[in-house]
Formats: C-alpha cells, sequence, structure tokens
C-alpha cells in the first residue's frame, strides 16, 4: 500500500518522534515498504556566520546524521528498508522537497497538541497537510 514513507524527525525531542517512528515502520513492513527518516536544521543565521567555525554547518550535518541512523537502527525495521537525510531551511518546506524528491506516498509526522497560537499561525505539520501532493498521517503522542 504505501511503498515510500518520510518521516521527519525532530532531534531536540525525540521522544515526539516515536510514535510516528512506530507508526511508518509498521505501515512499511505490512508493504514491503520504505521509510526514509528526515532531520531539517535550520539556516546559519548570517548574523552569526562570522562567528562560527567555517565548517560549522558540515559538523551540524553530520551529527544529525549520526543521531538519525541510531534511532533508524533502533526502529525495528530492516536495514535495507530504511534510510536517512539531513536538509536544511525551513521545516515545512524541506519535508514538502524531500517527499516529492523522494516520491513519497505517505508523510507520517508528529503533532505537538494544538495550542491557540497554533490555530492562528499554523504548525509544521499543518502546512504539511495543506501543501503535500501525497498522503500525511499526522500521529498525536499517548498520554
Amino acid at each position: 500500500m504505501f511503498r515510500k514513507i518520510l518521516v521527519p524527525v525532530d532531534l531536540a525531542d525525540t521522544d515526539l518522534a516515536q510514535s510516528a517512528i512506530e507508526t511508518a515502520v509498521s505501515l512499511a513492513k505490512a508493504s514491503a515498504g520504505q521509510v526514509r527518516l528526515l532531520n531539517v536544521l535550520p539556516p546559519t543565521p548570517s548574523m552569526l556566520a562570522e562567528f562560527v567555525p567555517a565548517d560549522f554547518d558540515c559538523r551540524q550535518r553530520a551529527s544529525a546524521e549520526e543521531a538519525l541512523v541510531i534511532i533508524a537502527k533502533e526502529s525495528g525495521i530492516d536495514v535495507g528498508h530504511i534510510g536517512v537525510a539531513v536538509r536544511q531551511g525551513g521545516v515545512y518546506h524541506e519535508v514538502l522537497e524531500e517527499a516529492k524528491e523522494i516520491q513519497a506516498d505517505l508523510i507520517v509526522m508528529s503533532s505537538h497538541r494544538p495550542a491557540t497560537r497554533s490555530y492562528f499561525l499554523g504548525s509544521n505539520a499543518g502546512h504539511v497537510v495543506r501543501y503535500a501532493t501525497c498522503s500525511v498521517l499526522v500521529v498525536r503522542r499517548a498520554h
């Protein structure tokens, strides 16, 4: 059913992503599909660029990839059916771009409980749901 599943992971809150990862792995196993874990790094503000080492972005990307590889190994899916990617930019924009590039047929993502500000400003999950060209499953953490 779902052959290419994209799971955005916020490495600052991996507990939040756990339900989405478990759901994606279950769906992938049921259909011999593939899971891709994605982390989106924020762009380095230009006013800070002169104060960070020249290889800051490269080191940040490598660190994120290492963390995603650990999460992938712990996911319970065969290594040949899970991959990782790190992008830099705005979260929802990069999630949508990655989904388009890998031709994902499902995005599984976690979301916080909506707060009043989310109703007016929108959230990353909300933007992905509105603009994705594939199906999107938003998983809430069980309390």
